[in-house]
């Protein structure tokens, strides 16, 4: 494995990824002992960028005792200053900040530039600059801001970049996390086959003659727990499937039909009131989330009373929701309801999560190993709190049936267009609190404005909005606006994330 020490920055789960890319398994910790280090025994360590400066007296700097490891050792941005530091470097705010792509040129052959371009397009964004090198240590790449771009100490095997090849605008990112993978001496044989197979062991392991309860939302996440766990323990799991008023248009119908085939022991629980009567005049997105992460327990809690000695919950959280929630000093983005949004006490032995370090895509190939369908492993995402985090403000019944006809009309008319739909990771609708002025027939209206969101990703922790064909995109507002009661406005939502979230809420 190689590890990824996290300072911080919001986006440092992508370095794991793309080492993951490379067939290598890579975990994230923060603030961890060297003894914990030890004993985690990686092959390499990533030191992460962050938003502190190395040169603060409360700067969280990275143990020294992890140079004496005898691993590789790369430090991007923030984990470039702070290697810069430690080894007696000068670290110092930057008279000109680099935000951006900027062409970064290679000046000395170096492994961890093996095959890269000498001219190359990388993205920066930093305040602070490296100003003078650590002894012992080489410059072996520059920008026109950042003359001391990329150093190395090959003697020692320590490499530093102040850019970010993380992100997919470094273009040759991937090329750098190779090299570095190779001077890491790595086998690249940490495959989701192998994932599957491990899991289902571990949890064989772990849980015994135990019984579990699995929340099962139908979504590709916790479709592919349940099967993994049903594999694991067979007839000692049951499958909740909670409706809580806040799926889309005809969702919960669909989910009963697909899952009562399978024998995972389906139980589907209306609470749809319950749940709308605890977000009665809750306005606040983070409460939102947290009321409705604890009304979930709440009910896998009653229902495991009625089946009897329930020792575990399953939950299908995975890597983005985890990162998004908080972690370390990263900052949190949004509690998701299986994480962040958990209550305080919950009535199980444990909560297991064999998802919890997969990308989304990950999770998909896992899926294919363990035989799930397509049209399951292919499922559009949807968030576990549902439509109260597409409805901005507070959630009433007139607004759920706003948004459920509205999406329902706009994922009818992007299907139709297999060529636009096949590209497309998520589209959904949303309703905005705004009201406006608006015209029908001879009279005026003040009613509600929707939002239609596309985006191209294939890890959700970064996307862009897609370009849907106008021509699209106006039959669909014509038809919201026409058919859907209460909307006399629809926008389309252009916003990559960053700086926005796929979700509204």
């Amino acid at each position: 494995m190689i590890l990824v020490l996290d300072f911080g920055g919001q986006y440092n789960q992508l370095i794991a990824r793309r080492i993951r890319e490379n067939n290598v398994y890579c975990e994230v910790h923060t603030a961890l002992s060297v003894e914990k280090i030890r004993e985690l025994n990686p092959k390499g360590i990533i030191l992460t960028g962050g938003p502190q400066s190395v040169y603060n007296s409360d700067s969280l700097l990275p143990p020294t005792e992890i140079f004496d490891l005898n691993v590789p050792i790369l430090g991007i941005c923030y984990g470039a200053q702070a290697i810069a530091k430690i080894f007696g470097g000068e670290v110092e705010k930057s008279q000109i900040s680099e935000f951006g792509k900027t062409n970064l040129q290679i000046l000395a052959d170096s492994k961890l530039f093996r095959g890269v371009n000498q001219n190359s397009v990388v993205w920066m964004s930093h305040s602070d600059k490296i100003c003078s090198k650590p002894e012992n240590f080489s410059v072996i790449a520059s920008t026109n801001a950042c003359p001391i771009a990329a150093i190395e100490n090959s003697a020692k095997n320590l490499y530093a970049v102040q850019f970010h090849p993380e992100v997919v605008h470094t273009v040759e990112g991937m090329k750098i996390f190779s090299n570095f993978v190779d001077i890491c001496g790595c086998n690249r044989d940490w495959k989701m086959d192998f994932f599957a197979s491990s899991t289902i062991s571990q949890l064989k392991n772990k849980i015994g003659d135990g019984k579990v309860l699995c929340a099962l939302s139908g979504g590709v996440d916790s479709s592919v727990a349940a099967v993994l766990l049903s594999k694991s323990v067979g007839k000692n799991l049951t499958c909740v499937f909670v409706d809580h008023g806040l799926l889309r248009k005809d969702e919960a119908k669909q989910v009963e039909e697909v899952f009562s085939h399978f024998d995972l022991n389906f139980i589907k629980v209306d609470a749809s009131k319950r749940f709308l009567n605890r977000l009665k005049g809750v306005f606040e997105p983070e409460l939102k989330r947290k009321i409705i992460g604890e009304e979930f327990i709440r009910v896998f809690e009653e229902i495991s009373k009625k089946i009897g000695a329930v020792d575990y919950l399953v939950q299908g959280t995975i890597y983005p929701d985890v990162i998004e929630s908080g972690l370390g000093k990263s900052a949190v983005i949004k509690s998701h309801h299986n994480v962040g949004g958990l209550p305080d006490f919950v009535d199980f032995k444990e909560i297991i999560e064999p998802l919890r370090l997969l990308f989304k895509d990950e999770v998909r190939k896992v899926g294919r190993e363990l035989g799930l369908p397509e049209n399951i492993v292919n499922r559009q995402p949807f968030p576990g709190p549902g439509l109260a985090i597409r409805i901005i403000g507070e959630v009433t019944e007139e607004k759920i049936k706003i948004v459920q006809d509205s999406d329902a009309i706009f994922r009818e008319e992007v299907e139709k267009s297999s060529e636009i739909a096949k590209n497309l990771a998520q589209y959904f609708a949303a309703l905005t609190n705004m009201r406006s002025v608006g015209v029908m027939g001879d009279g005026r209206t003040y009613d509600y404005a929707v939002a239609l969101r596309a985006v191209l990703t294939s890890d959700f922790m970064t996307a862009e909005a897609a370009n849907i064909p106008f021509e699209t995109l106006n039959t669909v507002a014509n038809r919201i606006v026409n058919e859907v009661k209460g909307v006399n406005r629809v926008l389309y939502d252009c916003t990559s994330k960053p700086p926005a979230t796929i979700e509204f809420e």
